[in-house]
């Protein structure tokens, strides 16, 4: 009888907190969409440089958010990322990654991955709350998994609010291709 109350006990409270993270999400502030101007920020880099969205008018920016860095999901897609720069760059391409994460985490991590494109921080939240991307579970907040594809002009071409780490590198380059057409 009292592993049955613990398993029901379990299971409404995995329904809580199911409810709860989607009513939060809800709540949350909501991304710009397609075909709108992509909010413009500065954040600082892995390298402790300011980098600004207008900084690249002229390229593409693949701008993806990710929970936290050294964690498997976001150390996958990373990597996948770095593994297609040279693929980027033939689209005109740069990736900018943005997590809540400090300068100094992002260096670390970069230097223990080996990643050599840009990652941001976004310590106070504000382009990940500009971006509709960012999570707050209690009194932790983190950025969710989202993607935006911005074009040369600055605008908002593409959004993925549903992304799997494995493929989404593969999956972003596709998208460049058929709006480059």
């Amino acid at each position: 009888m009292t592993q049955k109350i613990v398993f029901a006990a379990v299971i409404v409270l995995f329904l809580i907190v199911a409810v709860g993270i989607t009513v939060l999400r809800a709540l949350a502030a909501s991304a710009p969409s397609v075909g709108s101007m992509a909010p413009d920020f500065t954040l600082t880099s892995q390298e402790g440089t300011p980098v600004s969205l207008k900084d690249f008018r002229g390229k593409w920016v693949v701008l993806y958010f990710y929970p936290k860095d050294f964690t498997s999901g976001c150390t996958l897609e990373a990597h996948n990322f770095q593994r297609d720069q040279a693929l980027y760059q033939q689209k005109n391409a740069v990736v900018l990654g943005v997590s809540v994460d400090s300068a100094d985490s992002h260096k670390q991590f970069c230097t223990k991955e080996g990643l050599n494109f840009k990652l941001l921080a976004d310590t106070d939240y504000k382009v990940s709350t500009a971006y509709g991307s960012l999570t707050n579970v209690g009194l932790a907040k983190f950025a969710s998994r989202h993607t935006f594809i911005i074009d040369p002009e600055g605008k908002i071409a593409k959004e993925y609010m549903d992304v799997s780490p494995n493929k989404h590198s593969e999956e972003v380059l596709e998208a460049l291709a058929e709006l480059q057409k």
